[in-house]
């Protein structure tokens, strides 16, 4: 825990960055009859039948210490969906950096191993010399800030019925341009010193040792 705290609590560094990562599935929802479109004292309304079109996987980056934020839809969350996306970090989002720290869950898909499954040993190499995993407690997923990101995401943007695929990744884009656009981030305010006061149940008591 104090770990990944600690990691949140340093100053930016462009050449060190911290990129908060996760994945969340969503399902495509779409209409069985076009809604009635909206009317003077009216909403628009929809038919509370719908049509299930399967679902996608949304791979969510935020930066801890900038504002910055990128999301990732794939048909799939395999392990060779992972490392394409550390891949597309260290190629992409970060070329200039020595080395990124990447916060996230420990999912068995969330390894170096996956990028060794997906591509030669000497690709995998090169990507994972730049990347540092680090990793959230088992059962402490929140301490993971993109998972405050994802709740922004799906309160500011899926909340809403999309059916298609190429909608949903059109829709995703312009909330992810607005929120870039505005600066928007996280106010992370739990820091070590207070884990400490309020988890202190967590810590061993060194006067009870033998």
């Amino acid at each position: 825990m104090e770990d990944v705290l600690d990691l949140y609590a340093e100053a930016p560094g462009p050449k060190r960055p911290v990129v908060c990562f996760d994945e969340s599935p969503t399902q495509l929802i779409g209409e069985t009859r076009q809604p009635i479109p909206a009317a003077p004292g009216q909403p628009r309304r929809y038919d509370y039948e719908y049509r299930r079109n399967g679902t996608v996987n949304l791979f969510v980056f935020l930066d801890a210490h900038r504002p910055w934020r990128t999301v990732k839809v794939t048909d799939q969350r395999t392990a060779r969906d992972f490392a394409e996306c550390m891949r597309d970090l260290v190629d992409f989002h970060y070329p200039q950096a020595d080395l990124i720290r990447v916060v996230m869950d420990n999912l068995s898909t969330h390894c170096p191993g996956a990028l060794y499954e997906a591509f030669p040993a000497p690709e995998a190499h090169r990507v994972l010399r730049r990347l540092e995993f680090h990793y959230t407690p088992k059962h402490a997923s929140w301490l993971n800030m993109v998972e405050i990101e994802i709740g922004v995401l799906r309160g500011q943007c899926l909340d809403r019925r999309i059916g298609e695929r190429e909608k949903l990744i059109s829709q995703i884009a312009a909330w992810q341009r607005q929120r870039n656009s505005a600066r928007a981030r996280i106010k992370w305010m739990f820091t070590t010193e207070r884990a400490r006061t309020k988890l202190a149940h967590a810590y061993p008591d060194p006067s009870k040792e033998s």
